[in-house]
């Protein structure tokens, strides 16, 4: 478990200093200590973005219990499922907002002229309309390709670059799902709400989770994998 470790390393810390509050008093006396101390800071630091407050007591309980191999209340399993559980919870509270927003701007959008809705949510307008095949789930595509946040924020581009190729069942739903819309030569709009994009995890640092996501998408072409294959 990955986040177990982390907070047994912080309840080191605090088992050095002492586990009722600060004491700005401890003892620093070798190097030990002082490593101890300043891993409790550097931790604790990084610990506090995820946890806003802790309840120390339970917490220096939880790791007195593994240090001196007494039966816990929970086992490891128990406790990532709980800690698991909780950093959900947090992440769909903060996340609300976002999800509202994303509703709001998909619901006033769908009035536009132009815009169709498809069955699953997706979003789409056509800019211009090729006269080229309709790619399959199967084919490998290119594209040029723009997307962005819906306040207008650029996340991602190929514009000055290279067309960018891959299999159409290898990228977000919404882009699987509406790129099979588009004739060869076509180039959408596409409105994509969060389950059909990145939905609860997000993506880098630009795309939260449960972002709504626009993509300007020009369809260049399509051909079949096992064609591509037999080339080779």
């Amino acid at each position: 478990m990955k986040t177990f470790p982390i907070l047994l390393a912080l309840a080191f810390a605090v088992l050095v200093s002492c586990n009722k509050g600060t004491d700005k008093n401890v003892a620093l006396s070798t190097q030990k200590d002082s490593v101890s101390y300043a891993l409790g800071i550097d931790i604790a630091t990084n610990l506090k973005t995820s946890f806003d407050t802790l309840n120390l007591e339970a917490f220096y309980q939880g790791i007195k219990d593994i240090y001196i191999d007494t039966a816990g209340l929970f086992d490891d399993k128990k406790a990532q499922e709980i800690i698991m559980r909780y950093m959900k919870q947090v992440q769909d509270e903060k996340s609300k907002p976002l999800i509202a927003e994303g509703e709001k701007f998909l619901t006033e959008n769908a009035k536009k002229e132009g815009v169709k809705t498809t069955q699953s949510g997706l979003q789409y307008e056509v800019i211009s309309e090729g006269t080229g095949n309709k790619p399959a789930l199967t084919d490998e595509v290119s594209v040029n390709y723009t997307g962005t946040l819906i306040d207008g924020t650029v996340f991602d581009s190929n514009k000055d670059k290279a067309p960018v190729t891959f299999p159409l069942n290898g990228v977000i739903p919404g882009w699987s799902e509406g790129i099979q819309l588009m004739n060869v030569g076509s180039k959408y709009k596409f409105y994509i709400p969060y389950n059909l994009a990145y939905g609860e995890r997000g993506a880098g640092n630009v795309i939260k989770p449960y972002s709504t996501l626009i993509f300007e998408v020009e369809l260049l072409s399509s051909k079949k994998i096992e064609e591509n294959k037999e080339m080779k």
